[in-house]
């Protein structure tokens, strides 16, 4: 406090500078790590910056619920100190930390307990606040418990809620599946059967193996007591946790801005793969959970809808009721991706020496084309298509448009995770008396070009690594829209860098028509394409990431 009563006295004998640079951003963020490692963000926090010299009174901001803010500052030197101690475990923590602003960069300050002065809570300092009693400090211990859903065509959140393996979220988010792959951790992959679902509420329910959740706390959905709404208001704070596509879980921040007796709208902005993740108040109290608007109007489509929690509850006691006499899902940990990118200086040294050749390695069967695809393959192909874009020239062959149209898993592809991709798109053919219809015309002197249609949409695949089968990471389908009411599928399995190789032998696939799903169309690829796939690895197996 007694910055501001110089800075009070410096204003009284010191001109305001009024500078006209543009302004950077000071991005802070206060972390504290108890005894068992865990971290703990620093929320509702106030600080006071102060620029040095000092010109004028210090300006107070205040952390948000993840513990940063972000504060727009003109380039100089400033001093970033607390305005009251925080008490934490038994001690209490402040700082006082000078922080340069460069112009035209942003400046980091990360505020720790190495960083801190630190003292003892008892007498306890006047006006200090423990972390512990701020109500957002319920929240963190509730990331462990959000999960990420895998679906053939989504990615989603939600929530575990039950001890016996019961996890909840939005039935919009995975859409009409019977299943789904849960990832509890990036390194824990686990069956999930939906024994719940409610199109009409949209609230859907899975169940796992209670084993593989033992560890992990159950977020409390209240149904046994009587039905009553739980009280919130516009303009009211709200929370949500989700585990992203990309980046670790995370809570973000939002107002509500309707509510309605089923749903509130919300102004949360979420990252892909975030919906279904549960919404709390900012005492803790669960409220709902996310998930995709069902609306028409632009401007309510904008806005994320929040199921209320009261609407879960039948769902939750119908799985309720099924589990008590079926067999639990299998606990097997399921195949995961390597946790560790591949890197991009490795991927512009790979395709430096490709002369420009990004075309996917190919092969075909009776009904599909397939198509390997390899992260060279995609970081290059992305390369020449900003390259043709800047220049208005083509992206090329068709064949390198296979490596840019990814429908739904575009994002997921575009992080550059380290896998390996076949795709199986259906063949296009002209059907029999559309070929007839052709030559009858030419034989009039009329020429008509080929008209075709997509042969059959695909099912399943399944690929052999010598006499061992391998199992996908995702067995991901994309949906391609043929007209305004047909659509049809193409295979998109990912795999594990090393499941393909020279230590193979013989690589077999398996493809399966949604035609004749039990009719298999067995063939052996071709060695230098296994070759050409093993080659594109070699970068990342340098870096002892993975191993033959």
């Amino acid at each position: 406090m007694l910055r501001i009563w110089i800075a009070a006295a410096l204003l009284l004998v010191v001109p305001r500078a009024l500078p006209s640079q543009a302004l950077s951003v000071l991005h802070i963020k206060i972390i504290l790590i108890d005894s068992q490692k865990n971290a703990t963000p620093v929320p509702r926090h106030a600080l006071l910056i102060s620029d040095d010299p000092v010109t004028a009174a210090p300006r107070r901001v205040m952390t948000g619920i993840d513990g940063t803010v972000d504060v727009r500052l003109r380039p100089g030197k400033y001093t970033v100190e607390s305005d009251e101690p925080i008490a934490f475990r038994g001690k209490t923590y402040s700082w006082i930390r000078d922080v340069a602003v460069a112009a035209g960069r942003d400046a980091v300050l990360e505020l720790t307990v190495d960083n801190a002065e630190v003292g003892a809570v008892s007498p306890a300092p006047p006006g200090s606040t423990a972390v512990e009693t701020d109500p957002s400090f319920l929240l963190p211990q509730w990331r462990s418990s959000v999960v990420a859903f895998w679906t053939p065509t989504a990615r989603a959140s939600g929530f575990v809620i039950d001890a016996k393996g019961l996890v909840a979220t939005s039935q919009r988010a995975i859409g009409d599946v019977t299943s789904a792959e849960v990832q509890l951790s990036p390194a824990v992959k686990v069956a999930g059967t939906v024994v719940a679902a409610d199109p009409e509420r949209d609230v859907a329910i899975l169940w796992v193996d209670p084993a593989a959740v033992a560890a992990i706390p159950p977020i409390p959905v209240e149904c046994r007591q009587p039905s009553t709404q739980r009280s919130i208001a516009a303009k009211q704070e709200i929370l949500t946790i989700a585990a992203p596509l990309s980046g670790e879980r995370r809570m973000t921040s939002g107002t509500v801005l309707r509510v309605g007796p089923r749903a509130l709208a919300s102004d949360f902005m979420l990252a892909s793969g975030s919906t279904g993740g549960p919404v709390f108040t900012a005492d803790g109290r669960v409220v709902g959970l996310t998930t995709i608007s069902a609306e028409t109007d632009e401007r309510a489509r904008r806005d994320v809808p929040v199921v209320r929690i009261e609407e879960a509850c039948g769902a939750v006691l119908s799985a309720e009721n099924k589990i008590k006499s079926a067999a639990a899902p299998a606990g097997t940990h399921l195949s995961v991706e390597p946790g560790v990118a591949f890197p991009e200086d490795a991927l512009k040294a790979a395709i430096k020496g490709r002369a420009g050749n990004m075309n996917p390695y190919q092969m075909s069967s009776a009904d599909f084309d397939v198509s390997f695809i390899t992260p060279v393959l995609v970081f290059g192909a992305a390369r020449q298509a900003d390259q043709a874009s800047r220049q208005r020239t083509s992206l090329g062959p068709p064949e390198v448009r296979t490596l840019l149209d990814f429908g739904t898993w575009a994002e997921y592809v575009g992080r550059s995770p380290a896998v390996l991709i076949i795709r199986a798109t259906p063949k296009l053919v002209e059907g029999f008396w559309t070929t007839v219809a052709r030559g009858a015309a030419r034989t009039q002197g009329m020429t008509l070009p080929p008209i075709k249609h997509f042969k059959e949409g695909f099912s399943r695949m399944r690929v052999s690594c010598g006499d061992a089968e391998i199992a996908p990471i995702h067995p991901f389908t994309i949906r391609q829209r043929v007209s305004d009411t047909d659509a049809i599928n193409e295979g998109f399995y990912v795999f594990d860098p090393g499941a393909l190789g020279p230590h193979c032998g013989t690589v077999k696939l398996v493809l399966y028509s949604e035609k004749e799903p039990a009719k298999a169309d067995t063939r052996i690829v071709d060695p230098k394409i296994v070759q050409q796939i093993w080659d594109d690895f070699a970068p990342y197996r340098a870096l002892s990431v993975i191993r033959p």
